[in-house]
């Protein structure tokens, strides 16, 4: 229009509004909702308003607390000392994070009030503005992928992920059907999800990620109420759409575009009065796939800053050859024998026993560090010691880099700058393409996995899963093919 109106041909004629879907375009098409409503088009589907609503964290803390939806407790702080008072007021550890997030970018645990300093100086500079700071909840952590028409709400699927929370949702191994989610969980995070969508309300896709917090210890009496908070809504199409659509069957991306241009789930005939697909006698795993090779000087450790690059799925019967086929799709299937290097943080050390127990009995040789060395021994299990980094001796990379390692296990010193050992580590395994696990949670899930019935499984297209005929076409495999 500009630029007939430069050349003197006067203002075009008006032509009528265009119907743009942002919520198939993720973040960035989110942010760009209002400019595009003003511009002329028609957002079609979820409002740019709604979904400004649930993409301003501080907006969305105000609507969810007006609702009495359970979030962990937080603020929003405009200086270091606010961020410093909220913090001392909820307890640390904190997750602070920016408004409109892309990928978690600017997200980070702070552990104390040094941790907070340096984050909220950086994210002055780099001009991020507002900052919210939010107590870190430790439990597992649960998303779903829903479609809703503003009255009724679908929930196509509850996913579990692996790691607890703190790890980034595109980086975790996430679980279809949830695992280990009692019936009454199960039908709160349901709820929870309708009421979200019919509040805002949502027309269109809808990711929701919860947290369910552990248990406090020594709770008398113990609580049989289900501790359950709303970490994220995000009105858009999420990574796990295309996963959930694949495992359940659900349309999810028809019905979200038939929705938007007029119509509901009761006339495209999945409106369902408990509000969640049934569950099929299937187990799905999403895993991460990362590209660390080709990007230089970038660290492994995963933390709420997103670093995957794509994911694969894993189908089967039961969750442990779903894991391993996942495992085998994303590069991170380790050979059935070889040398695991294993150095873990003194605070994961009562975590790593069963992980060290495991890789045991399945025959691998355990390469460690003094103190994860100590802790190997004190199991009755033989370990090979190596010097640290630090001391001078390049032993442990030379380990990694000769071939024979199968796997490398690290996590780093909580709440502190991952150290330049710690990285040099993790840097050698992607180099020389070795799997390299910074969770536990991941790890111990993987020696699971390899630990069962020595992982003999079934191979058949994903249309037969579905319709439960594995048998007569299915090729059996075992983890060592």
């Amino acid at each position: 229009e500009r630029g007939s109106a430069a050349l003197g041909g006067g203002t075009p004629p008006a032509s009528p509004p265009v119907d743009v879907f942002p919520q198939f375009g993720g973040q960035t098409a989110l942010n760009l909702a209002e400019r595009i409503e003003a511009i002329g088009g028609r957002i079609a589907g979820t409002t740019a308003d709604a979904i400004g609503l649930a993409e301003d964290r501080r907006r969305f803390h105000e609507f969810a607390d007006a609702l009495g939806i359970p979030q962990p407790p937080g603020g929003t702080a405009d200086s270091l000392a606010e961020a410093l008072a909220i913090a001392e007021r909820i307890g640390y550890p904190v997750l602070v994070r920016p408004s409109y997030v892309l990928g978690g970018r600017g997200m980070e645990i702070a552990y104390g009030p040094d941790d907070l300093d340096r984050y909220f100086a950086s994210a002055l500079e780099a001009g991020t503005g507002r900052v919210l700071v939010d107590k870190y909840l430790r439990g597992r952590e649960v998303e779903v992928d829903a479609v809703s028409d503003g009255t009724d709400t679908l929930v196509a699927g509850i996913m579990e992920h692996v790691e607890r929370a703190g790890v980034h949702s595109g980086d975790s191994f996430a679980v279809y059907p949830a695992q280990n989610l009692s019936p009454p969980e199960k039908r709160e995070i349901v709820s929870l999800t309708r009421r979200i969508a019919s509040s805002l309300p949502v027309k269109g896709l809808l990711n929701i990620q919860f947290i369910v917090e552990e248990p406090l210890r020594g709770a008398v009496p113990p609580s049989d109420l289900p501790r359950i908070h709303v970490l994220e809504v995000n009105p858009r199409a999420s990574r796990t759409v295309p996963f959930i659509t694949k495992v359940t069957g659900v349309p999810l991306v028809r019905l979200a575009v038939a929705i938007g241009l007029g119509s509901t789930l009761r006339a495209e005939g999945y409106a369902r009065h408990d509000g969640i697909w049934p569950e099929d006698s299937l187990v799905a795993v999403k895993a991460p796939v990362f590209s660390m090779a080709k990007l230089l000087e970038v660290d492994t450790f995963l933390g709420p800053e997103m670093k995957s690059t794509g994911e694969v799925m894993g189908i089967d019967r039961t969750f442990a050859p779903a894991l391993w086929k996942s495992l085998v799709g994303a590069g991170m299937a380790p050979p059935p024998s070889g040398k695991v290097v294993v150095t873990v943080a003194d605070k994961d050390k009562p975590e790593a026993e069963a992980i060290i127990e495991g890789l045991h009995w399945l025959g691998y040789e355990i390469v460690a560090t003094s103190g994860t060395a100590r802790l190997a021994r004190s199991l009755g299990v033989e370990v090979t010691e190596v010097p640290k980094l630090a001391d001078g001796d390049q032993t442990i990379l030379e380990v990694i880099r000769s071939g024979q390692c199968a796997a490398v296990i690290n996590t780093p010193t909580l709440g502190k700058t991952v150290d330049r050992d710690g990285f040099l580590i993790r840097r050698a395994a992607v180099e020389a393409r070795v799997p390299c696990l910074t969770s536990l949670d991941t790890a111990l899930a993987v020696v699971t996995a390899l630990r069962a019935s020595a992982l003999t499984y079934d191979v058949a297209p994903l249309s037969e899963y579905r319709a439960g005929a594995t048998t007569g076409t299915a090729q059996a495999v075992t983890s060592a093919d």
